[in-house]
């Protein structure tokens, strides 16, 4: 009979300990799986960092170019003006020289001087007004960008990217946002997308707007339907259905849109590689300030 009672407790101490066994196993498995996920969580929050630093260094650069062009424009002004007061020395030299002359000679002679010296002054005075208004410009396509980035923060990094650069800020969108493969109709998330570009286009009447249509080198096999037969015919109708959506909105000034097809002509990744050509398939709107202005004052200095 205690043989028997010995043999009944050692099963039941064995059946507790596996019961102990298997509840520590459950939670250490739970707590594993949270970790897991965990660290896939940490691992898309670092992926997205990575892709904002990069952003962020394109921008830097494209920046520090723009400032080593007009910085460059900004000496090639100085030299012209520089030039200028050395050729107004040397009219007061020769004014004063014409004191020899006759009274009548010096008098032509100070005439052909003032009037120099008045052209002279306001030349330097348009050159001052053009520093002014491509500083206006250029603070003027700065908030265009933060406006834009604004109203399209929802879709960057979705296909959508926004950059300033050479006096003029880009917005590009690759086709993943806007089209089905092959298709020029825009889907609904890109009709949403162009829907607030032409918002904040709508807000700056005196912007001129370039929409060009950009595709891989893959040829058209085949037809796609109404008689597109190439890139280029393809690349048009793209651009012009965004024209399309943007044209709708009925505060945008129609005379400053124009719609490009660039075809496969303008890549700006490599066409051999699959997320090259993605890249490459895409739409660029590209906006510029008036710059009758200027055309204007660099005509007349």
């Amino acid at each position: 009979m205690k043989i028997k009672h010995t043999i009944i407790g050692l099963v039941l101490l064995g059946l507790l300990s596996s019961c102990v066994t298997r509840k520590l196993y459950t939670d250490l498995d739970q707590q594993l799986k949270e970790a897991q996920l965990e660290n896939q969580k940490l691992d898309q929050e670092l992926a997205i960092l990575n892709s904002s630093n990069t952003d962020l260094e394109k921008i830097k650069k494209d920046l520090a170019l723009q400032l080593k062009e007009l910085q460059q424009e900004r000496s090639n002004l100085t030299g012209e003006i520089a030039a200028a007061q050395n050729k107004l020395k040397d009219l007061e030299l020769s004014y004063n020289n014409l004191e020899k002359y006759s009274e009548e000679s010096l008098s032509e002679e100070a005439a052909r001087l003032a009037k120099a010296k008045s052209e002279l002054e306001q030349k330097s005075q348009r050159v001052e007004d053009l520093e002014t208004i491509m500083s206006q410009n250029e603070l003027q396509m700065k908030l265009l960008r933060e406006n834009l980035s604004n109203a399209l923060n929802d879709f960057q990094g979705r296909g959508l990217t926004i950059e300033q650069k050479h006096g003029r800020v880009y917005v590009s969108m690759e086709n993943k946002l806007l089209f089905e493969s092959g298709s020029w109709t825009v889907n609904s998330q890109g009709s949403k997308a162009i829907e607030e570009l032409s918002k904040v286009l709508a807000q700056n009447p005196d912007i001129t707007v370039v929409i060009e249509g950009h595709t891989d080198n893959d040829k058209i096999s085949g037809t796609l339907g109404e008689g597109v037969k190439n890139n280029w015919d393809l690349s048009a109708k793209r651009a012009l259905s965004i024209v399309e959506i943007i044209t709708s909105n009925s505060l945008i000034e129609k005379k400053n849109i124009t719609a490009a097809a660039r075809s496969q002509y303008a890549p700006v990744a490599d066409n051999s590689l699959i997320e090259g050509k993605a890249k490459n398939r895409r739409i660029e709107v590209i906006l510029t300030p008036n710059l009758d202005k200027i055309n204007q004052m660099l005509e007349s200095i």
